[in-house]
């Protein structure tokens, strides 16, 4: 269980990086699309979704139940998808009822596809809405919770002072199609995060069980060696007693 833990967050960990790429390529070439068009700040009609990452299966100690909290401190008047089965029994326990749910694909080749089915199921009715990802990110042997918001795409400071770039495209479309593929990538990588997390958590958890184990068995041989002492001596007793009794 450790070492198909250990390769899957590997496996992960290397396709962040050419996720983390591709979105920065789109998010300057955004920024560059929008230096023509005039932000309006205009409320988004649908209800805003945030999307959770939950464990897809056990052995990883409080991993979902962190992202559940964090899911409730600010959950009102959002909709809830939730991502992994494990995550989605505790999050029934909780009295949590999600529009949607899902399983975590076990590959993380996967997750491309799978961003898509959740956007998909995030904006199924047709109206924009607000989208924000909870998910956990490792670092440094530790897990911590991270909210992040992906839509609506804010262009970056500076970008208003950038020049129109000449495109055959309608400015307006051509912003539309480069911010749905950042908005991809964006789930895709939050996707990738989560997937590493889970399975460092449950690495560290074997790792935990691995001690705690070795611990437990210093115990009992040593609780064994006392006992097989105690027993000895008792012999040594009843047989100086018999002889001094013959005596």
């Amino acid at each position: 269980m450790t070492g198909i833990a250990g390769a899957r967050a590997r496996t992960a960990c290397a396709q962040i990086a050419a996720v983390e790429g591709y979105a920065d390529s789109l998010g300057d070439a955004l920024a560059q699309a929008m230096a023509g068009i005039a932000v309006e700040g205009d409320i988004l009609p649908g209800r805003p979704a945030v999307v959770a990452f939950c464990a897809e299966q056990g052995f990883v100690g409080g991993f979902s139940e962190r992202v559940l909290d964090a899911v409730e401190t600010n959950r009102a008047g959002r909709d809830l998808f939730l991502i992994g089965s494990r995550g989605a029994a505790i999050a029934a326990g909780r009295g949590l009822v999600p529009v949607w749910s899902a399983a975590m694909p076990s590959r993380s080749a996967s997750l491309p596809k799978f961003a898509d089915q959740v956007l998909g199921a995030v904006f199924a009715q047709g109206d924009l809405r607000a989208v924000s990802v909870v998910h956990t990110v490792w670092t440094r042997g530790r897990g911590h919770v991270e909210r992040l918001a992906l839509f609506p795409l804010v262009p970056e400071q500076g970008a208003s002072l950038r020049a129109a770039p000449l495109a055959n495209l309608p400015a307006d479309e051509l912003a539309t199609s480069l911010g749905l593929d950042r908005l991809h990538a964006l789930m895709t990588r939050a996707a990738l995060r989560a997937f590493v997390a889970e399975n460092e958590a449950r690495m560290a958890a074997m790792a935990a069980a691995s001690r705690q184990i070795d611990e437990e068995l210093g115990v009992l041989e040593a609780l064994a060696r006392r006992m097989r002492q105690e027993a000895i001596t008792s012999e040594i007793i009843e047989i100086a007693s018999g002889a001094m009794a013959v005596r």
